[in-house]
């Protein structure tokens, strides 16, 4: 594999143009066929630094290792930025739904209160027109009534003192 510890900037920069060839190239099978559109003196180092013809050869290989699998850039995925916001989507209807059910209360109060204060208004000006009834009704109506467990109230016996000089004469 590539030893990355020995890489100076013009190392790194061919295995960067290496990449690049590597991927605008697919049909290539061999180094020199990679490096065909590369400047003579890029050539060259990779020629000469076997640091950059093993790099060259890694990707080649690799290349060969992954051809029979197919590329799944095409399909799409659930992935997990859109798991994610799929989910606070969710979350957020959730909170809505039961925010909007609590939002029509305060509207129902106020028409609740609207309703009692004029049922209110209507039954007290009821009361206040009401005739009154006449205080000898109730009294007639206290008399007729006789207590069951009671013994009927007796009539007004009250004593009367006759004088004793008039009993005597």
């Amino acid at each position: 594999m590539w030893n990355l510890l020995k890489i100076d900037k013009e190392c790194g920069k061919l295995r960067d143009l290496l990449e690049v060839s590597a991927t605008a190239r697919p049909e290539a099978l061999s180094v020199e066929q990679l490096c065909q559109d590369w400047s003579a003196v890029e050539r060259a180092h990779i020629a000469a630094c076997e640091n950059c013809l093993e790099a060259a050869k890694d990707i080649l290989a690799t290349r060969e290792i992954f051809k029979g699998i197919a590329s799944d850039a095409g399909k799409e995925r659930p992935w997990f930025a859109t798991r994610v916001m799929a989910a606070i989507a969710a979350r957020e209807r959730e909170l809505t739904e039961s925010a909007s059910t609590w939002l029509a209360v305060p509207k129902f109060a106020s028409r609740l209160a609207m309703a009692s204060g004029a049922l209110l208004l209507v039954a007290t000006t009821w009361l206040y027109e009401r005739p009154l009834s006449t205080p000898s009704q109730q009294a007639a109506a206290l008399a007729a009534q006789e207590p069951l467990f009671e013994a009927p109230p007796t009539m007004n016996q009250d004593d009367v003192l006759v004088p004793v000089q008039e009993k005597n004469r």
